[in-house]
């Protein structure tokens, strides 16, 4: 029996000595992803990030990176594991998102912690529409009905990254499904980008969804910048003008959102899954059944929201992460989210001055829908004593439903094109 040193004891520091020899590059972007992990949980914890999804996923993250092993090679045939720890292969006992085989399948189900919830809930966009159902409960869609112009307009404007990223993308080598998969990031929606990367590029699945929630997660900490950058301090001083708006009833409210449902999903019925998801929320929400408000909006959207960021964050494995096409991803989903902040303020200037110099552009911001972070951001980089909370909302909230709608018809024109050129349709 050969004798065992330290470094076949604890395989986590085997596995970075190991890598320092062989693959560098991957071991010291362990040591940077265990480090950013730990700064992401930080800064959740400080509330200077959003806390509900960046603490499982700092955490996670951390944790993934550091639990490599090694792993013996599996024959699918005979159910045996040979080989030697020399010629293994690293690993964890988290997730295997590339599991396409049956038996391979099997074998990780048994195996990988989170492998069931990775299958049976993010592989097919579940976790999306359950996130969108908790959401959909806590939209007040009475604040888009009451300044439906205006908040179709900036929430059109803010879309800006998702529009100027897909030519980018394809000039920066990517296929057309696959940018468009990435320029989704710029509807700042997570659910809406998981979706989006399932049907358009399946393979870039994991790490399109990763880099979407993890710059979502630091959109709170910097569109403030921004807008000090783009907004004078004395434009955001400038009061909402006052309104005259009448109080529009729950029957209302429940009205608008069955027709908005039915129409969106004959118009674009790719994207039924998420339409349907926002919209029975707000129906629930406007029904008054106690039970079920309190059941989507508390335990299934802090449900779904602490297993999202789990998961994304033991998604993020440095062999993941450092792959050339991922670092293309990283370039273009900061760009995209930038971009659609820029055109969100602009939509807010255009507002600025189309009203005399009476509407407050930073309302803008939320046009990027995040919601209803864009909204929490705008309220509170404005001067105090302005109050532009129930703009930003309108504008949120209708950020939502672009966001649907541009990720809809990206796939409605690029799917076909996918499976054409995977020979799977004429």
């Amino acid at each position: 029996m050969e004798s065992l040193n330290l470094l076949d004891i604890f395989q986590g520091l085997s596995t970075l000595v190991h890598g320092f020899t062989h693959d560098p590059v991957t071991s010291f972007g362990r040591i940077f992803l265990i480090a950013l992990g730990i700064f992401l949980f930080y800064m959740g914890r400080k509330g200077v990030l959003e806390a509900l999804l960046m603490i499982p996923m700092g955490l996670g993250m951390a944790t993934v990176n550091a639990a490599v092993m090694f792993f013996y090679t599996y024959d699918p045939i005979t159910g045996m594991e040979a080989g030697a720890q020399a010629s293994g292969l690293p690993g964890t006992l988290f997730i295997s998102p590339l599991a396409d085989d049956p038996i391979a399948l099997i074998k990780v189900l048994q195996i990988n912690w989170l492998q069931p919830i990775y299958t049976y809930m993010f592989s097919n966009g579940l976790i999306a529409c359950l996130v969108l159902m908790g959401v959909g409960t806590l939209l007040d869609v009475g604040f888009v009905m009451a300044r439906p112009f205006q908040s179709m307009f900036i929430a059109l404007c803010a879309e800006l990254g998702t529009v100027a990223i897909f030519p980018l993308a394809v000039a920066f080598g990517l296929a057309p499904g696959e940018a468009a998969a990435v320029a989704t990031i710029g509807g700042a929606d997570g659910p809406m980008v998981l979706f989006a990367s399932l049907q358009l590029a399946p393979h870039l699945f994991v790490p399109i969804t990763v880099v979407a929630y993890l710059y979502l997660g630091l959109v709170y900490g910097a569109y403030p910048y921004l807008i000090k950058l783009m907004v004078p301090k004395h434009i955001r001083a400038v009061p909402m003008p006052l309104e005259k708006t009448r109080q529009i009833t729950s029957n209302e409210k429940m009205v608008f959102a069955v027709v908005a449902c039915v129409l969106l999903s004959l118009l674009l019925p790719v994207a039924s899954p998420l339409i349907i998801s926002v919209f029975l929320g707000v129906v629930i929400r406007e029904s008054g059944i106690t039970h079920y408000i309190e059941l989507f909006s508390t335990t299934i959207l802090y449900g779904a929201t602490f297993f999202l960021g789990l998961v994304l964050g033991v998604l993020c494995e440095a062999s993941v992460i450092l792959n050339p096409t991922v670092l293309k991803l990283l370039v273009l989903g900061i760009l995209a989210l930038l971009i659609s902040g820029i055109g969100g303020i602009l939509g807010g200037y255009a507002l600025y001055y189309w009203t005399g110099k009476k509407y407050n552009p930073v309302t803008g911001i939320a046009g990027v829908s995040c919601t209803p972070t864009c909204a929490k951001v705008a309220q509170k980089t404005v001067e105090p004593g302005v109050v532009v909370l129930p703009h930003a909302l309108g504008a949120s909230i209708s950020g939502v439903i672009t966001s649907a709608i541009f990720a809809a018809v990206f796939i409605t024109y690029l799917l076909p094109y996918n499976l054409r050129a995977a020979g799977v349709i004429p």
